[in-house]
């Protein structure tokens, strides 16, 4: 690939890392840029991006589709507060019962709001913004129902993270820290000017801004002093600054002195070089490859700093370069759980994610509104073990078994079994397996490998076709974006 980074051990050309690409452009790089960008696409989807220009197809991409004829919010988004408020002055046991009753409402809402994003994540003619709205959700974590993060405010957050998809930084960090979910998820709302949180100030920084090494632990204290006093009304659902339990003596934060809030706060960290070079790094992990090169991280935080902080022109700059097209950079990433589902849905150009998804994704490790911690998901290769490679295997199995399967273009491959491995690698896998593969597939399907299959006959060739497929998403390269 004519990107000019693939060079010899220990040598990088940062100058040429994120300037424009001009190499070959085709099926293949295609489908790479859906798979980063978006989760992936049908082959119909991979064939007509791969008819644009390069910097046409990235521009499909950042310039958001109209998403209106989609639906716009779950079935169920339910806000407990009525019921709640209600057991004021219930006996104990009444009071028990009917909690429990809530959290089932509660866990049975998020349900639905996993099943209603699953299915946007397919649908949408915008996939860079649901992309987004994941990387945030990742990033800017909070868990549905602990602490009293009720699913509408999970909710709000979630809208919050898509409207702000490809917007200012700074912007979305100040909003965050007014964010109800998060205002209670990190217990800043209970934080006040004789009792100051620490939670939220500390997790800013460390996992949200900065990373760990760039304030001290008294920027922590000056901070959650600053932010004493942003709450939210629980019976309007509502942020709030409840000017009684701020503290509004002077705070000495990062260097900086003054009577800060927290809107101070959040612009003095957006100052720091650190800053930059923090969400610089971030980025890189998600779209290109993780451990990018200390240059190719400064080259990005140049960017990002130029553009103050305005995600629009650095997600640009990033799908528009040599390095995202680089070979260092092809299916250098593992597919998250959801990346895998969903993926998998546009790769048999399926319209629907049904309800036995979200159990599958629990198996694999990733389940949408509960995080496992402030930290949220660690990615990478911990995606791959013994257990969550049997889930994947599992759900693709139950998949290419349903009646789903019947409106796939799987089950409409040429009753050939060379054509048919062919295609069924070409289209899953854009070529990307070795040539063992294509002699494995063909035998599978021609029966010449499995005494299960022996004796062809029309009546049975689905069933082998529907058989190759499961083969071909347990090829490595279907498991790495």
């Amino acid at each position: 690939m004519a990107s000019g980074l693939n060079r010899p051990a220990g040598v990088f050309d940062a100058t040429r890392a994120l300037q424009p690409y001009g190499g070959p452009w085709n099926l293949r790089l295609a489908a790479h840029l859906l798979r980063r960008a978006g989760f992936g696409g049908t082959p119909d989807d991979i064939r007509r991006y791969a008819a644009m220009h390069p910097r046409e197809a990235v521009s499909s991409l950042i310039h958001f589709a109209d998403t209106s004829a989609l639906p716009q919010q779950p079935d169920n988004v339910f806000d407990p507060r009525d019921q709640l408020l209600a057991l004021r002055g219930a006996d104990s046991t009444a009071r028990r019962q009917a909690v429990a009753e809530v959290r089932k409402q509660m866990v049975a809402s998020v349900a639905s709001m996993q099943y209603w994003w699953l299915n946007r994540m397919l649908s949408t003619p915008a996939p860079l913004q649901e992309k987004m709205t994941l990387f945030l959700h990742g990033h800017f974590t909070t868990a549905a129902i602990q602490k009293g993060v009720w699913p509408t405010y999970v909710w709000q957050q979630n809208q919050l993270f898509r409207n702000s998809a490809l917007g200012n930084l700074r912007t979305l960090t100040v909003a965050v820290s007014q964010d109800p979910a998060m205002l209670l998820y990190l217990d800043n709302a209970s934080s006040n000017k004789m009792h100051p949180n620490e939670n939220y100030a500390r997790e800013l920084m460390e996992l949200f801004t900065l990373g760990h090494g760039n304030y001290s632990e008294e920027d922590i204290r000056q901070s959650a002093r600053a932010f004493t006093g942003w709450t939210i009304d629980r019976r309007a659902g509502q942020f709030v600054i409840n000017p009684r339990i701020h503290d509004d003596e002077t705070k000495t934060f990062l260097a900086r002195s003054g009577n800060f809030d927290g809107n101070d706060i959040v612009h003095i960290i957006y100052e720091q070089p650190a800053c930059s070079r923090f969400w610089a790094q971030k980025i890189l992990n998600f779209f290109v490859y993780n451990d990018p090169e200390p240059q190719l991280v400064d080259a990005l935080a140049n960017v990002i700093r130029t553009h103050n902080y305005e995600l629009q022109p650095v997600i640009s700059t990033v799908l528009n370069s040599n390095v995202f097209f680089s070979e260092r950079a092809y299916r250098a990433l593992v597919k998250s759980p959801v990346e895998f589902v969903v993926g998998t849905y546009n790769a048999f150009a399926l319209s629907e994610i049904q309800a036995p998804a979200l159990r599958s994704l629990s198996q694999m490790g990733q389940i949408l509104f509960y995080p496992p911690n402030v930290a949220g998901w660690p990615g990478g290769s911990a995606w791959l073990t013994s257990q969550t490679l049997i889930a994947r295997e599992n759900f693709v199995a139950a998949l290419i078994n349903s009646p789903q399967m019947n409106s796939s273009w799987i089950v409409r491959s040429p009753m050939n079994a060379q054509q048919a491995a062919a295609n069924l690698i070409a289209a899953m896998l854009q070529n990307d397996a070795p040539q063992q593969a294509y002699s494995q597939l063909s035998g599978y399907l021609d029966g010449s490998t499995t005494s299960a299959l022996k004796n062809f006959s029309v009546e049975n060739y689905e069933e082998r076709v529907r058989g190759a497929a499961y083969l071909t998403t347990a090829m490595p390269a279907y498991h790495l974006n």
